[in-house]
């Protein structure tokens, strides 16, 4: 798995393009209608992985919860 980065990406408007600047060097131009693409992928994605997270950290919760309650032998 490649490094996942906790900065986001600065993003600029130059003679028609859209340029970002990423960490780990990513450095990319594309044209408006290719930002605004990505643009959604990554909303869709961010969104699709935020809810990973937090399905996860509440999985992690209730096994904390059930490891607490467990009756003694």
């Amino acid at each position: 798995m490649s490094k996942i980065y906790k900065d986001a990406s600065k993003v600029t408007a130059e003679d028609g393009s859209v340029r970002l600047d990423g960490p780990g060097g990513v450095a990319v131009a594309v044209t408006p209608e290719a930002a605004l693409e990505t643009a959604d992928r990554l909303t869709d994605k961010a969104a699709e992985a935020n809810g990973q997270k937090v399905e996860s950290e509440w999985n992690e919760r209730q096994r904390r919860e059930r490891r607490a309650i467990k009756p003694a032998d």
